[in-house]
Parts: C-alpha cells; sequence; structure tokens
C-alpha cells in the first residue's frame, strides 16, 4: 500500500468539504412530512431543518379547546424535524461513507 503525501491527503480532504457542503446545499430540497391527529395537522419540512410548510383541517380548530391543537401542531413539528435530522443522516452518510460515528449530529445537518 503506497503512503499518502501531505498534498494527496490535502486534496482528500478538499474533495470531501466539497462534497459535504453540497451535500448541506442540496440538503433543502430533500422534503418531509411530519403529521398528528390523524392527518389533521401536517408539517412539511427540508432536511436542513426548515419548516416549510403547516397545514391544519378545520375539524380541529376549535376556539374551546386551543390547547389540544398547539398538542397537534407540536407533535407534527416534531415528527417532522425527526424525519429531517434522519434524512440529513441519511445523505451525509452516503458522502461520509462510514467514517463519522454513528450518532455524530453535525451543526447545520
Amino acid at each position: 500500500m503506497a503512503k499518502l503525501g501531505m498534498n494527496d491527503i490535502l486534496k482528500q480532504a478538499q474533495k470531501m468539504q466539497e462534497k459535504m457542503q453540497k451535500a448541506q446545499d442540496e440538503l433543502g430540497e430533500v422534503q418531509v412530512e411530519g403529521s398528528a391527529g390523524g392527518g389533521m395537522v401536517s408539517v412539511t419540512a427540508n432536511a436542513k431543518q426548515e419548516i416549510l410548510g403547516i397545514k391544519i383541517d378545520q375539524q380541529v380548530v376549535d376556539p374551546e379547546d386551543v390547547e389540544m391543537l398547539e398538542d397537534l401542531v407540536l407533535a407534527a413539528v416534531n415528527q417532522a424535524l425527526e424525519k429531517a435530522q434522519s434524512a440529513a443522516n441519511d445523505e451525509m452518510g452516503k458522502i461520509t461513507g462510514g467514517m463519522m460515528p454513528p450518532g455524530l449530529k453535525l451543526p447545520g445537518f
């Protein structure tokens, strides 16, 4: 096995950095959805963990029970963000090829 020179190592690191930047840019295109209340509240997010939209069925809008609606929105948002994190980890795993330890969360991913 040939030894890698410092220039080769730096080139590989630069290529990895470019791939990671490209993957991070593409995370904005990966969309996931979370829902609660049997789909009465749904939240769309991207893998950058940005909330893109919230849909609420009129049937769950009850002025007498705002707390239930708040709980449904919270549950749907949390589900969407969990799916977004999972999608981001999957995408980054493709780039790093398993070089990162499981469970490692990179800032911004």
